[in-house]
């Protein structure tokens, strides 16, 4: 009997060896570690994830997760509109059979109005919030659409710190005078207080919205503090400014609105005073210094109007009669300025300035816009050796014959670009430009209108 049980355990000893080989066998055949994981671009790899290549194939390109956007610059040759004229079709439709025709290929449209006022409909918990919204454009979607087929470049513009909005519904985050009321300009409107940050949010929220509508660009209009006189009794708390000056706070936003908005893919600009161009007294007033601001944005726009310009500044008698001569000059004074502020290497926005489309009808010494004086300003803006430029008028009626076909345009751009190759290379040397600073601009400072930055009383008023 104990012959038979030794028997039959030698034998369950034999059959668990020979089955423990075969499983040896299998196990080779498992990976011991995960294998490659496969990701696409911006996708977050996880346990689900299906093994779809080699390691080999995975070497032949490098993996890159969560990258930026690629962002395709255009050479933009645009006009603004109103929210009011890009909810209306009718408008809409005729515009761009006018682009169609021309050399323009952009728009800036208000995606938030002069008085803070968001225009259309957007997805967004923080804009709700303030119940900032008041719709102008019902079909967003629609107008993208129609911009797109005609391959315009959408550009939405946000006045950033003048918002008679917020002064009603978020009054803590805006200027206020030592009697602790809210500061109102001479029209009414609250001037959000640019050391409050929680503002800076508001604001970039409101472009990544327009970003995901489909604009191309965020143009920010009013990056400033108010210089009318009433400023001087505004009351500016010491743990908001922490020592920071008005230009140290504006760069400070201008830098973080860039990288937040670059990052989702979108291009930045922002529409400055032509004063501020080599003027200290203009640039600590509004806050803003053109070369500095030029290295947080990919485009910066000049709103160098011939109208807001005093008589004799420049050495011109009446500028705004004399627009090719006013822009030039100022646009010389841009050149100079941003070079010297790209000699430590910095990135330098290209310059797209604003350009007069309207009558001055308010001065003395004025003449009537129309198609030459148009193309004389956008005639200037090629001789001093810019590229691109963007028309304002506050009625949205513009001089479409101061305008080339895109055929003419195309010509007309192949002339410019031989005569600049026939130029010697422009240098500046520093005594020219401390001298220029002296003379140009102090007359700036003295001359130029700061307070004048085009708005209309209402979006419906601006077609009338």
């Amino acid at each position: 009997m104990k012959k038979k049980y030794e028997w039959f355990l030698s034998l369950l000893l034999l059959c668990g060896l020979l089955t423990g080989c075969g499983a040896l066998g299998a196990a080779e055949k498992v990976p011991t570690s995960p294998g490659p994981v496969v990701v696409e671009r911006g996708e977050r790899a996880t346990e689900e994830t299906e093994v779809e290549e080699t390691e080999a194939e995975l070497q032949k390109e490098e993996l890159v997760i969560g990258a930026a956007p690629e962002r395709t610059p255009v050479q933009v040759k645009g006009i603004y509109i109103s929210a009011y004229v890009a909810g209306t079709a009718s408008m809409v439709d005729n515009l761009i059979a006018e682009l169609d025709r021309t050399e323009a290929n952009a728009l800036v449209i208000d995606i938030k109005d002069d008085f803070g006022r968001v225009v259309c409909e957007m997805n967004s918990p923080l804009i709700d919030e303030l119940g900032s919204t008041k719709v102008y454009i019902s079909d967003i979607q629609g107008l993208m659409q129609k911009l797109k087929e005609h391959d315009i470049y959408a550009i939405a513009r946000i006045p950033a710190f003048r918002d008679a909005w917020l002064g009603e519904t978020r009054p803590d985050w805006c200027i206020k005078l030592s009697d602790g009321s809210v500061f109102k300009d001479r029209d009414g409107n609250a001037w959000v207080n640019p050391y409050k940050r929680e503002a800076w949010d508001y604001l970039v929220e409101i472009g990544k919205q327009a970003g995901a509508l489909g604009f191309d660009e965020i143009q920010f209009d009013y990056v400033r503090f108010c210089t009318e006189k009433g400023m001087q009794d505004a009351a500016f708390d010491e743990a908001d400014t922490e020592g920071k000056s008005r230009t140290d706070i504006i760069l400070e936003f201008m830098e973080y609105a860039y990288q937040a908005l670059k990052e989702e893919g979108l291009f930045v600009s922002a529409d400055v005073f032509g004063a501020i161009i080599n003027s200290d007294v203009n640039a600590n007033s509004v806050g803003q210094i053109y070369g500095e601001m030029a290295k947080h944005l990919d485009y910066i726009s000049p709103m160098i109007y011939p109208s807001h310009y005093a008589d004799g500044n420049y050495g011109i008698e009446h500028p705004d009669m004399q627009p090719y001569e006013t822009i030039c000059a100022a646009l010389n004074d841009s050149r100079k300025e941003l070079y010297f502020a790209g000699l430590d290497g910095s990135h330098i926005a290209t310059v797209r300035p604003w350009l007069q489309d309207f009558t001055a009808s308010w001065l003395a010494n004025h003449i009537e816009y129309g198609g030459p004086e148009v193309r004389a300003q956008i005639q200037a803006t090629y001789d001093t050796g810019y590229d691109e430029w963007l028309l304002w008028d506050a009625s949205c009626k513009y001089a479409w014959d101061g305008l080339l076909t895109p055929e003419a345009a195309e010509a007309e751009k192949a002339r410019i670009a031989e005569s600049r190759a026939a130029l010697p290379e422009t240098t500046y040397a520093l005594e020219t430009a401390a001298a220029t600073e002296e003379s140009s601009g102090e007359s700036q400072a003295d001359g130029a209108v700061l307070e004048a930055e085009p708005a209309a009383a209402s979006p419906e008023a601006q077609v009338q």
